[in-house]
């Protein structure tokens, strides 16, 4: 139930945003997440316990939902906006949040029956012994750092290069539209191939992506290209997660893991956008710079979380993992 109440309760006080903050709330941070950001995580552990086969999939087709928030929600907030005003548009969102996760929060249920132990600020830094587990959080510090620029700059960036603005602010909804293929794509692939050999194509995909195709966009055309594709990546990257972490820990740790995993990752999703922002400015203007530090951090998470594969298999690259 806390999700639900940080969610809408995280969402009333905006109704009294102004200037800056208010054009930062629009165009940044409603636009980059739906309402299951926080939620999914815990609604993704009982998961874990119903499904030991085709687990993978299982995650795609779940982590959907939060793909089609994120394709209704940017495009329900700017008409409202438009139509009500902001602060109207706030509390509207905000009552369909309540009553979504209102109705998850009373149908999900977990197999496994809680099994209460006494709080210990140790037992948080146990998962990083693994080698594993700690390799893999740290590759996902770092593509989480680089996939949020394009998810942060993607639309600014368009208007600068002549994108009608009217056709830009859908380009978000094009990148969770296509995610929800690469979700359902990565949760198939990742039970034929195993879910690390999966994460781990698709976040060298994405990383090549900003390199080879948003660099050079110089047009609708190739921008919305790059939207669709990335967002293909993204998706995939974002349903696999979870499993990821069930594959490297046991089953009766797999809530804690789960929540340190997204702990250490947030914080570079927090960061992530100011200090693109803080590259624009130092290079003028020009988004080369910050679009090459994307990419490279995108690369450079996918091969931490190589390394992270090739430990857990014996060091054998060809390993179904």
């Amino acid at each position: 139930m806390h999700s639900e109440k940080d969610t809408e309760g995280g969402q009333s006080p905006t109704d009294v945003g102004v200037g800056v903050f208010q054009e930062y709330y629009e165009r940044n941070i409603l636009k980059e997440y739906s309402p299951g950001t926080i939620s999914w995580i815990l609604s993704h552990n009982c998961i874990v316990g119903y499904f030991d086969k085709r687990r993978s999939t299982a995650f795609g087709i779940v982590a959907t939902g939060s793909s089609a928030g994120g394709v209704i929600f940017p495009i329900m907030i700017s008409r409202l906006i438009d139509s009500v005003g902001f602060p109207w548009a706030m509390r509207a969102t905000a009552l369909l949040i309540l009553v979504v996760l209102t109705t998850c929060n009373l149908t999900v249920k977990s197999r496994i029956p809680l099994n209460p132990s006494p709080f210990s600020v140790k037992e948080y830094f146990i998962p990083f012994k693994r080698i594993a587990f700690s390799l893999t959080s740290f590759g996902n510090i770092l593509f989480a750092f680089g996939s949020f620029v394009p998810m942060t700059y993607l639309v600014v960036q368009a208007v600068s290069i002549g994108m009608d603005k009217r056709l830009a602010q859908y380009l978000v909804a094009v990148v969770n539209g296509s995610s929800i293929t690469g979700r359902i794509g990565a949760g198939v692939l990742a039970d034929i191939y195993g879910p690390f050999n999966a994460w781990i194509t698709v976040t060298y995909a994405a990383g090549i992506l900003v390199l080879s195709l948003w660099i050079p966009a110089a047009n609708d055309a190739s921008t919305i290209a790059f939207a669709t594709l990335f967002g293909i990546c993204f998706g995939a990257y974002a349903a696999l997660q979870p499993v990821l972490v069930a594959q490297v820990t046991p089953i009766a740790d797999i809530g804690i893991c789960t929540g340190l995993y997204f702990a250490v990752s947030s914080f570079s999703q927090l960061v992530s956008g100011p200090i693109a922002g803080q590259t624009l400015e130092a290079s003028g203007g020009s988004y080369i710079a910050m679009k090459v530090m994307a990419g490279s951090l995108c690369l450079a998470g996918a091969t931490f979380v190589l390394g992270a594969k090739l430990y857990a298999t014996g060091y054998k690259p060809m390993a179904k993992f």
